[in-house]
């Protein structure tokens, strides 16, 4: 069956293999990219290299949270979807108030998704999933609210931890759509990755792979509110704090102060 399928930080590295692995099957796929250019450039490819051209883009800077919300305008005008896949991140970069990573990796996804929630109420098989990281590290409100500062490294296992927090948080409050937060796998060979640490440890192939299993695979549907880590290649325990009723309570009540407007 034909889904309609949402990849955000789509113009390359995972995001781009895994719209590409599902373009092939012919799903209709909507990249993201926060550049027009890139974004044009990535549906070609995609077209190109899957056969099918059933696939469009929307533009936003996920720095930016009014354009996220101008994002989730546009997406809800969509006849249908079936899958989201919050994927952009950002590893280094700066931001004048809050931090870059905690904007990006967090509350864009968190604002997009809370959005067009009503949208995916009405897919089939709807699935969220959630890009987290084996990089994980208690959530700091001041990191969060932009009133402290902190390392790029702990920046960004804090807004993947939130990630996971938020993501079990939303399962629980959510009928019949699937949430998952996935750990691809560590040091992928992707642009990001390289960057940050110059090195990586597999293929980025390997991190695309489980996304599109995730997304369409029988063997995840009805799988809510768990984490998994494409490192052992299972479902696992995320980062104790994700378990933390009290914890998650004060994330949602911050996140929330900054998110809805």
């Amino acid at each position: 069956m034909k889904k309609h399928i949402l990849i955000t930080g789509s113009t390359d590295g995972i995001g781009k293999l895994t719209a590409i692995k599902l373009a092939k099957e012919g799903h209709q796929i909507y990249l993201h990219g926060r550049n027009q250019d890139k974004l044009n450039t990535a549906i070609s490819d995609v077209i190109s290299q899957s056969g099918n051209k059933d696939v469009k883009g929307f533009v936003a800077d996920f720095s930016d949270l009014k354009a996220v919300k101008q994002m989730s305008t546009q997406v809800t005008a969509l006849p249908q979807l079936d899958v989201l896949i919050n994927n952009a991140g950002v590893y280094n970069g700066t931001s004048k108030s809050t931090d870059l990573r905690m904007i990006v990796n967090y509350l864009a996804p968190v604002l997009l998704t809370t959005e067009i929630i009503p949208l995916l109420q009405k897919g089939n098989d709807p699935r969220i999933i959630n890009l987290s990281s084996a990089a994980q590290s208690s959530v700091s409100l001041d990191v969060l609210k932009g009133d402290q500062q902190v390392s790029e490294r702990d920046a960004y296992a804090q807004s993947k931890l939130a990630l996971t927090m938020w993501s079990f948080d939303l399962a629980k409050k959510l009928k019949g759509i699937s949430v998952i937060a996935v750990n691809p796998g560590s040091l992928l060979h992707t642009k990001m990755a390289l960057e940050a640490f110059g090195n990586s440890w597999s293929s980025a192939d390997k991190g695309a792979e489980i996304l599109y299993k995730l997304a369409i695979s029988d063997e995840h549907q009805g799988v809510t509110g768990k984490y998994f880590d494409n490192d052992s290649g299972s479902y696992t325990e995320a980062h104790p704090d994700a378990y933390d009723d009290s914890k998650i309570h004060s994330l949602m009540n911050q996140t929330n102060k900054i998110t809805v407007h």
